[in-house]
């Protein structure tokens, strides 16, 4: 899980400073809605809005906001998103998957071929890069819940496949099938977790060189930037070095 966890914090770490906060919120937002519209508007009877409360009430969005966003998946005027996924390369042939969700098909797609075009990348057919990814299920818990070797415990009796932990936290990954059932045993015992969802966990992340490196963030900062798109994940990991030079 090296790739996917090493570069979240990264670009956690630089949105705290750079990342524009309305944009964050509308994209969270979003979610909040779409997730109430295609479920329950509860979050107890539906298992996705409720990681998309609970990520929201991790970058600080205000309750009403929540509310508001929720009461909008009922509304008259409710828009209609569609959910789509583009894959593609960047320097390095590393790989990249793009969730966004859009009123406006062929907006979104120029968008994101454009994003990845002026970046040093090149956007490809649906499922050209997803084999090399497995869409996991995953429960994020900080640090002080639990050591490692009790989240370790809990989470192969609640039918989990890995746990990493280290100062940050610990994070637990699931099948697909299993998600729902495991999030509500780890929560039961350890309380709300940081971060919940579905993710697109790399195979086998590949390590770039620094310079390599640096492209790739900055393709993926132009990606993420693009409103329609919600998550970006992929498979390189970077040097120490590197990781110390971007959180500086």
């Amino acid at each position: 899980m090296a790739g996917h966890s090493q570069f979240k914090n990264i670009m956690h770490r630089k949105g705290r400073v750079d990342a524009v906060r309305s944009k964050l919120f509308g994209k969270l937002a979003r979610e909040i809605t779409v997730a109430a519209k295609l479920g329950l508007p509860d979050p107890a009877m539906n298992a996705r809005l409720r990681a998309a409360i609970i990520a929201a009430r991790a970058e600080n969005v205000p309750k009403d906001n929540i509310d508001r966003a929720i009461k909008k998946a009922s509304g008259a005027d409710a828009e209609s998103y569609d959910e789509v996924r583009y894959e593609g390369y960047g320097p390095g042939g590393a790989a990249l998957i793009v969730e966004a969700q859009t009123d406006n098909r062929n907006r979104t797609a120029s968008d994101v071929r454009s994003a990845f075009t002026k970046s040093g990348g090149n956007m490809a057919e649906t499922g050209a890069v997803s084999f090399l990814f497995d869409h996991v299920g995953l429960i994020a818990f900080p640090p002080e819940v639990a050591d490692a070797d009790t989240m370790l415990e809990a989470a192969i009796e609640a039918g989990a496949d890995d746990v990493r932990s280290d100062d940050e936290g610990h994070e637990v990954i699931c099948a697909q099938e299993a998600f729902g059932e495991v999030a509500k045993a780890l929560e039961a015992r350890f309380g709300e977790p940081r971060r919940t969802g579905l993710i697109w966990k790399a195979q086998a992340p590949i390590m770039v060189d620094d310079e390599t490196g640096e492209k790739l963030i900055r393709l993926v900062e132009v990606i993420e930037d693009q409103d329609d798109v919600q998550n970006v994940y992929v498979n390189f990991t970077l040097s120490d070095a590197l990781v110390a030079k971007l959180e500086g």
